[in-house]
């Protein structure tokens, strides 16, 4: 379980690694929602940054969509919380991601203009490939409450739109 951790907060702050998805012990229901739902605040707090610090309209359409669609499954989430009369349960990962957030968004807040544009589309792009892995390949297969598979395949198929919508901001931004 520390490597996925380790993994994943590396990721998170340096995007263009790739993911080994063969280590992970499994998470219980309530730590997997926990994780889930941290990373979609995660990335409404990169939003509120982008919409903050660029002046780019693609990227403020970009992060007005993180902002609609990640507080929609949050929500969502929440709902299902309520419905089963369960906490989620803080772990390791959720940590790891807070802590690797933290670092990228101080390294994103001293930058500006196409720079902060690149480095913000950049790590979008790694962020939704790191946690479409993780969704797929850990969480779904993993849970064993069928709502919260469902909400979480079901959201699996809006970040995967992201992860998309992030490369080809990436390859727009000519940020190579």
């Amino acid at each position: 379980m520390k490597k996925i951790f380790k993994t994943l907060a590396v990721l998170i702050c340096t995007p263009t690694i790739a993911f080994s998805a063969n280590a992970a012990d499994k998470m219980n229901d309530l730590e997997i929602a926990h994780a889930a739902y941290t990373a979609g605040e995660l990335d409404i707090r990169y939003a509120h940054l982008a919409l903050a610090i660029s002046e780019n309209p693609d990227v403020h359409n970009f992060a007005k969509t993180m902002l609609r669609d990640h507080a929609a499954v949050n929500r969502q989430a929440v709902a299902l919380i309520k419905e089963l009369n369960v906490t989620p349960e803080d772990n390791n990962l959720s940590r790891a991601l807070v802590k690797g957030a933290a670092d990228k968004r101080a390294e994103l807040m001293k930058l500006s203009g196409k720079s902060f544009d690149c480095a913000y589309a950049t790590n979008e792009f790694g962020y939704h490939q790191v946690v479409n892995q993780t969704v797929e390949g850990k969480f779904i297969p993993s849970v064993t409450v069928p709502q919260l598979k469902d909400l979480l395949s079901e959201a699996l198929v809006t970040f995967k739109v992201h992860e998309g919508h992030a490369g080809m901001m990436v390859k727009k931004l000519q940020c190579s």
